[in-house]
């Protein structure tokens, strides 16, 4: 009963990876978070095992995510070459923080920091650089506003921590980062999904190691990342979320970051709505 359910987790986190270049975790922490608790294991425990689990499915639901959007174009390797170093080390040392936080904080941080990106999404950045002679977004314009190296390995380094502590993918950062600059959404939620792979793998280790460190007593588990929950969601989100990039494609960029907006606010305030009952 519990693969099954895992399975279903899997199912609809790697949609949504696919679909907003999230890596899934926004659907994969509160469906965790509430597996975890029915299941009757510590409650100083559950919400670090739903971040660090989290993470390491998304190193699965990034690849295949990933490689779905880079056959569309919309992966920007300079962008992503940029930015990965500072995501992989700033999600290792998230993940030590993470362990030093109380699971009832942890709930409240989350739940806050995901209305705050709602509404980024719905108010907040720039329009897109269309080309006038072709009438389409141009790459190439957007590339000229994104910040210089420095500032983007800082910021990745930014994102990386952050994405620790709340067991994403880093898409609800990296989309609103990318977005901000001027690129079409395609283009940030494509280059989004590359950027999730070293942040999952270093989270992925860094809550292994942390969670080792504490000598947790959960079963099936390897520090703060339960295997079985892993193999699972792993397992059904590889193949559906190549169905979320290909519908990602087709909606359009507008609707696409309404609808992105719209998850955030429903997993922020069940977060809230927990953490504060």
């Amino acid at each position: 009963m519990e693969l099954i359910v895992f399975l279903i987790i899997g199912a609809l986190a790697g949609f949504a990876a696919g679909l907003f270049g999230v890596g899934g975790g926004t659907i994969i922490v509160p469906l965790l978070f509430i597996v975890f608790t029915q299941m009757g294991y510590s409650p100083d425990n559950i919400m670090h095992l739903a971040l660090g689990t989290s993470l390491a499915t998304i190193i699965v639901t990034s690849i295949s995510s990933l490689m779905a959007h880079n056959k569309k174009g919309a992966v920007m390797w300079p962008v992503f070459k940029n930015l990965a170093p500072g995501l992989a080390i700033g999600c290792f040392l998230g993940a030590g923080i993470a362990g030093q936080i109380s699971g009832l904080y942890l709930q409240l941080i989350v739940g806050v920091f995901l209305l705050w990106v709602a509404y980024k999404m719905f108010f907040g950045g720039k329009k897109q650089v269309t080309n006038p002679a072709t009438n389409s977004s141009s790459t190439d314009d957007a590339n000229t506003q994104l910040p210089s190296k420095p500032k983007q390995l800082a910021a990745g380094g930014v994102i990386g921590i952050a994405s620790a502590i709340f067991g994403i993918g880093g898409g609800s950062l990296t989309v609103p980062y990318l977005t901000r600059y001027g690129l079409v959404m395609q283009k940030a939620v494509g280059t989004s999904a590359a950027c999730g792979l070293p942040i999952a793998i270093a989270g992925a280790l860094g809550f292994m190691f942390f969670g080792m460190q504490q000598r947790i007593d959960v079963p099936n588990t390897i520090g703060f990342v339960h295997i079985y929950a892993f193999l699972g969601i792993s397992i059904m989100s590889f193949f559906t979320a190549k169905l979320g990039a290909k519908v990602a494609h087709i909606l359009s960029p507008q609707l696409l970051k309404k609808c992105f907006a719209l998850l955030l606010t429903v997993v922020g305030c069940y977060f809230l709505y927990k953490g504060l009952v």
